[in-house]
């Protein structure tokens, strides 16, 4: 009786990790499309800033804000996809486009 007992354990055990296998992965859905955008446009946003401090439009300073700007909307995205499954709904992707249009403004072109 003790050894089936353990054994039920043993499978409720391996079960109950694979459940939270497929809850992790579905928690962080990097490839969702609405967060491959946002990302992808961040990355773009950053290469912008290094290039402008490379031809020396952008003073260091200024980079060092914007990249700070930058990691803070890409941390509310990450949050925001957590409370959604993994993804971010349509208005959260206008919410942080609208945040990175501020900070592309302030790129320049």
């Amino acid at each position: 009786m003790l050894r089936v007992f353990s054994v039920i354990i043993s499978l409720a055990m391996l079960v109950s990790s694979f459940a939270g296998i497929a809850t992790a992965e579905d928690q962080w859905q990097k490839n969702h499309p609405r967060r491959a955008q946002v990302n992808k446009r961040l990355n773009n946003q950053n290469k912008r800033i290094n290039e402008k401090v490379k031809e020396g439009k952008m003073s260091p300073a200024k980079a060092k804000q914007l990249k700070k700007e930058d990691r803070q909307i890409r941390q509310e995205e990450r949050d925001m996809a957590k409370q959604n499954g993994g993804h971010i709904t349509k208005a959260e992707q206008k919410a942080i486009n609208q945040q990175e249009n501020a900070v592309s403004r302030q790129i320049g072109k």
